[in-house]
């Protein structure tokens, strides 16, 4: 690491929650987030020069041979001095230490970092000193923080991504919904069928004859099931306005918010994708351009110097161009993993926020319709309270009394005959 840090590479930086390789010095980041890095007041060698591209990354450039590169040149002379490398020629130990520090930088990426599906996340516990990552939200069991990473299925079936698994979730509490609006659906087709059956009942003629205190107690019952019936009609209607409406009105645009978020992190995911087949084509590339660069080295012939050198001074453009776009390509990888990290964190947060809306509005209507069932059983109760109150005064006696008063024939009884 001392040899690393000597280097002048900060090799791996702290991006949007997860670890990545860099080949170059990055700025902005917090010292917690980073290892340590040379600081960039350490006197570049003579004739290297230091500018900064249009995006605000530094690069070096040697005003004598116009080579460029994305590291610091110190890096370079630091190798080129080293004695572990043959010195068979200038040209020879100019390049040795390029190749040197890209496998380096490879093994770096593979200590620090492991790629899982296209996401780069970092190996636990390292070092000592490595920084732990810290939750966004410490406080709080947020989706924001445990999802990241995929699913295994114990059964050998293909993992599920993090994101896959809470808009699961999110899909069956939808499909929850929709299924608590079916119920109330049948419960309003119950109460508009039994509002009508007791309106027919309340009209039916049995028993309508029915005399004295008893017939005043039935035509009340009958009279109480026209009065339930109305009431039940009423539960029925408002069911429906301040219950099943709400419920499928927040449904579908539960539904449109579940969909766009989707598709929207599906895009990033396919870009981050691209990006890192994008990086690993680009490291073969150099591989195969730094591979060719070393046999062109190792046939070095003294009888032919000038040829062979030129032929080295191509295919050391070549591997430099190819070491450029693995880093351009490292770049927008780390681009778009920053992107899709930033994303999930939004995305996550937002399902959190729809899924308390869900549960809140759902736990309203059900309360609603409690509320109303209990109005509904009160003004039922109303309408007994009568016909208990008029079976209780049912007199059998008084009802004969009223009766014969009304119906009498007569009071005279027969009596014997005399002879």
């Amino acid at each position: 690491r001392a040899l690393i840090f000597a280097m002048g590479l900060s090799f791996v930086s702290f991006s949007s929650g997860v670890f990545s390789v860099y080949q170059q010095p990055h700025e902005g980041f917090q010292e917690k987030n980073t290892l340590p890095t040379i600081k960039q007041s350490v006197p570049l060698p003579q004739g290297w020069r230091c500018y900064k591209s249009p995006e605000g990354c530094r690069y070096y450039v040697n005003t004598g041979s116009k080579e460029t590169t994305w590291k610091r040149p110190s890096a370079i002379s630091l190798f080129s001095s080293s004695s572990s490398f043959p010195s068979s020629s200038p040209s020879d130990v100019s390049q040795k230490p390029l190749s040197l520090v890209s496998h380096s930088l490879e093994f770096i990426s593979q200590l620090f970092c492991i790629q899982i599906n296209c996401v780069t996340f970092p190996l636990p516990s390292v070092t000592p000193d490595q920084p732990e990552q810290q939750l966004l939200k410490p406080n709080e069991w947020s989706y924001c923080d445990y999802f990241w990473t995929d699913k295994k299925d114990p059964q050998g079936t293909p993992s599920v991504g993090g994101f896959e698994v809470l808009l699961q979730k999110q899909l069956k509490g939808k499909q929850m919904q929709k299924e608590m609006a079916e119920f109330v659906r049948e419960r309003i087709k119950i109460e508009d069928e039994y509002s009508k059956n007791l309106s027919k009942l309340s009209q039916s003629p049995l028993a309508a004859q029915e005399e004295g205190t008893l017939g005043e107690a039935w035509a009340q019952l009958k009279r109480s099931c026209h009065d339930e019936a109305e009431v039940h009609l009423k539960f029925s209607n408002k069911l429906q306005c301040e219950v099943e409406k709400p419920l499928l009105t927040f449904r579908d645009n539960f539904k449109k918010e579940l969909k766009k978020y989707d598709h929207h992190i599906i895009d990033l995911r396919k870009q981050l994708a691209s990006r890192y087949a994008g990086v690993e084509k680009a490291r073969k590339a150099l591989a195969d351009r730094q591979k060719d660069l070393e046999v062109k080295t190792q046939q070095l012939d003294i009888k032919h110097m000038n040829k062979h050198e030129e032929d080295i001074k191509k295919a050391r453009r070549k591997s430099t161009q190819a070491g450029d776009d693995l880093m351009h390509n490292v770049d927008l990888y780390n681009r778009a993993q920053s992107k899709w990290f930033e994303e999930m964190v939004t995305t996550s947060l937002e399902l959190e926020r729809l899924e308390v809306e869900r549960v809140e509005m759902i736990r309203q209507n059900l309360r609603q319709y409690t509320t109303l069932r209990h109005e509904t059983d009160m003004f039922n109760q109303s309408t007994v309270e009568p016909v208990d109150q008029l079976l209780q005064s049912v007199d059998p006696a008084k009802d004969r009394e009223l009766w014969v008063q009304e119906h009498k024939t007569g009071d005279l009884r027969p009596v014997d005959m005399d002879i």
